[in-house]
C-alpha cells in the first residue's frame, strides 16, 4: 500500500455583502467572501491538500480564473477533483480541516460541513474532521478575512 500526506491552505478577504460558504454549507447570508468562485476556503485547502498528496498539482491548474469558473460552487470543484484520484487509484484516508476565523462563530455548523464534505467525496463522516479557531484577535482572520488549512492522508495500492 502507498500513502501520502498532502497539505492545502486558502484565504479570502471578506465582502460586505453576499454569503459565506465554508465546507460547502452556507454559514451567513449577510457577509461573504471575495473570490473568483463562491469563495469556499474550506473546500479550496481541501482541493489543495488532495492534489498535493496524489502529486497531481493545485488548483489553480484544474480550476483557472477564466468565466468557466466565475461563481463557481466549490463543492463542485471538490466533487471533480474526487473523481480525478479515483480514477488514478486513490482513495482518502482521513481529512483534517483548521478554519480560522473571528467574524463568525462556526461550530454549529461543524456536523453539516462534515456530512456535506463525506458527500462530495463518497466517504463516511468518520473520515473528515474539522475544527474553528477565533483568530485570537490577531492578524487578518479577526475581521477581514477567513482563512483554512487542509491536510489529508490518502492511499493506493501498489502497482508492483
Amino acid at each position: 500500500m502507498n500513502f501520502r500526506v498532502g497539505i492545502g491552505t486558502d484565504r479570502h478577504p471578506v465582502k460586505k455583502s453576499g454569503r459565506m460558504v465554508l465546507g460547502g454549507v452556507v454559514v451567513s447570508e449577510d457577509i461573504g467572501l471575495e473570490g473568483h468562485s463562491d469563495a469556499d476556503v474550506v473546500c479550496h485547502a481541501l482541493i489543495d491538500a488532495l492534489l498535493g498528496a496524489t502529486g497531481m498539482g493545485d488548483i489553480g491548474e484544474y480550476f483557472d480564473q477564466s468565466e468557466n469558473w466565475r461563481g463557481a460552487s466549490s463543492l463542485l470543484m471538490l466533487e471533480r477533483v474526487y473523481d480525478l484520484l479515483k480514477e488514478d487509484g486513490w482513495s482518502i484516508v482521513n481529512v483534517d480541516v483548521t478554519v480560522i476565523c473571528g467574524l463568525l462563530k462556526l461550530s454549529s455548523y461543524r456536523n453539516k460541513m462534515v456530512e456535506t464534505l463525506s458527500r462530495a467525496l463518497k466517504t463516511s463522516v468518520e473520515v473528515i474532521n474539522i475544527k474553528f479557531k477565533s483568530a485570537n484577535n490577531l492578524g487578518f482572520e479577526v475581521n477581514e478575512g477567513v482563512s483554512a488549512i487542509a491536510i489529508c492522508l490518502v492511499s493506493r495500492k501498489s502497482t508492483s
